[in-house]
């Protein structure tokens, strides 16, 4: 019964943080792969989801900088 006083909080907060975590699609592979390109160049700001005019191009040119760059 003492084990249970601490297992049960620890495997709650395990799931909780299992559950809430969020995934990643911007990725430093991402980032190496375009010339270590800053998160900037694609994202609105550091840490945002919206993407700017350049991250959509690269995102409808199935992820290929080539396509999108300044003509």
């Amino acid at each position: 019964m003492k084990m249970l006083k601490f297992v049960l909080p620890g495997a709650i907060m395990v799931c909780g943080l299992v559950l809430t975590s969020l995934p990643s699609y911007g990725t430093v592979a991402l980032a190496k792969k375009e010339g270590g390109a800053k998160c900037t160049l694609c994202h609105t700001a550091t840490g945002k989801k919206d993407l700017n005019d350049v991250g959509k191009c690269y995102k409808d040119h199935d992820h290929n900088m080539e396509a999108c760059k300044a003509k």
